[in-house]
């Protein structure tokens, strides 16, 4: 999967996913959400780094 997922996989291709895979795909989503607050200056760079520290701790992913 690439940095920033595409949001609009099509049903059959996520519904094919295994959990871990859906959880990933979630993760990604989340971290591209947090991305994009940081580059239009809604969230700074601490408050970013935060919640994606407690996002990632949160899901288990590896930084």
């Amino acid at each position: 999967m690439s940095e920033h997922p595409n949001i609009e996989l099509e049903t059959q291709e996520y519904s094919s996913m295994t959990f871990a895979e859906k959880n990933h795909f979630l993760y990604l989503k989340q971290k591209a959400m947090l991305d994009t607050f940081l580059a239009k200056g809604a969230i700074s760079q601490a408050e970013h780094d935060k919640s994606l520290h407690d996002l990632t701790a949160k899901m288990g992913e590896t930084p």
